[in-house]
């Protein structure tokens, strides 16, 4: 099952492809026993996909076997055991995907020429990932980080290691020569490696960094190359041969300090934006700027969901399961926010206050 959405995943998950590519949208339960049901429940949304391939008059009988087969393949690759809130599943002629993502989905069937990836964009953005590396004399280890957890990532190569020849750096350190440790020219040419490595991830997987090791160690890279002086520093070793656990607990501090910064941010520029006049609140009317392109800052509480049916010069209030109804309206006015440029930022409940979940800063 898929996890990480770069910016090339995207882009290729939104080619269009030979009719019909379908999504099949439904949510899971991380424990017991809210996911008691949730295998019954993926076998009938599948089901109901190959019901709408086999009634789609446009579906040829070789593109709806295949589509059917794919479908299938999908379904035996599910793992539930490591299900997070939604689940999706793309399948067209020659391809399926499967992804679990850490937000809530509607249970829908789409048949179109594209996959539906609001739910995707919107739940990359709501995890707020990061990167952290982990830097030490012999090893650069880089990790990815979410909501609650870090795990090892070995996108662009890492972990790089160095083999020591006639140098010990280990032993410097343990006997506190930390600082002429970090001052070796072998050491100080792995760094750039290592900085010349993380720039490139950066350019395909652009994310707030972290980085950890000791202060002698942030120094050198910092002095080396260009990432370390974009980053916050966590001063703190040994993580380059730790655990995700041990990284995770380093780093949550950290992470939590800069997440309220930035809620704090926001909170400003909204009001900031309320006595200029191009402040936004509500789904309705950010609807309508999203599509305008007219959002420049978008503001979404973490849990925040509502219904809505499209009553075309406006939205209104509606029942989950009414026809018509946008179950997941916010998702869609992220990802538009998303596809114009806008910064998106997620904040804890009830940091908008009467703004209703969702406000935004306009361009004009």
């Amino acid at each position: 099952m898929e996890h990480d959405l770069s910016p090339a995943t995207l882009a290729e998950l939104r080619r269009p492809r030979p009719y019909p590519a379908v999504s099949v949208l439904t949510p899971t339960h991380r424990r017991e026993p809210y996911n008691a049901q949730d295998a019954v429940r993926l076998r009938n949304v599948v089901t109901e996909a190959k019901r709408q391939l086999e009634a789609d008059p446009a579906v040829t009988r070789d593109r709806r076997v295949e589509v059917a087969r794919q479908l299938d393949r999908a379904l035996a690759e599910v793992d539930l055991t490591h299900a997070e809130d939604g689940l999706l599943i793309f399948a067209a002629p020659g391809e399926h995907q499967v992804w679990t993502i850490a937000r809530s989905v509607p249970e829908r069937v789409v048949l179109a020429d594209t996959f539906l990836t609001r739910n995707l964009v919107a739940a990359q953005a709501a995890e707020r990932p990061f990167w952290v590396l982990s830097v030490a004399a012999d090893r650069v280890t880089l990790w990815s980080g979410g909501v609650d957890r870090v795990v090892e990532d070995h996108t662009g190569g890492f972990p790089l290691t160095r083999r020591a020849e006639n140098f010990d750096p280990e032993r410097r350190e343990r006997i506190g020569d930390v600082r002429s440790t970090f001052r070796d020219e072998g050491i100080r040419h792995f760094l750039r490696e290592a900085d010349i490595a993380m720039t490139a991830v950066l350019r395909e997987h652009p994310r707030p960094m972290y980085i950890t090791g000791k202060p002698a160690a942030l120094t050198a890279l910092e002095e080396v190359g260009g990432i370390a002086k974009r980053a916050v520093h966590v001063p703190h070793g040994g993580l380059a041969h730790g655990s995700p656990e041990a990284v995770w607990q380093a780093v949550q501090p950290v992470v939590a300090a800069e997440e309220r910064r930035s809620a704090d941010d926001v909170t400003r520029e909204l009001t900031s934006a309320r006595g200029r006049r191009d402040f936004a609140a509500g789904v309705d009317e950010l609807w309508q700027s999203a599509r305008a392109g007219r959002v420049r800052l978008l503001a979404v509480e973490e849990n925040y969901r509502v219904t809505v049916r499209d009553a075309g010069d406006h939205l209104l209030p509606a029942e989950s399961g009414d026809l018509d109804a946008h179950e997941d309206i916010v998702d869609e006015i992220v990802e538009q926010c998303l596809e114009t440029g806008a910064d998106v930022r997620f904040v804890p409940d009830g940091t908008l206050g009467e703004a209703s979940g969702i406000a935004g800063v306009l361009r004009y």
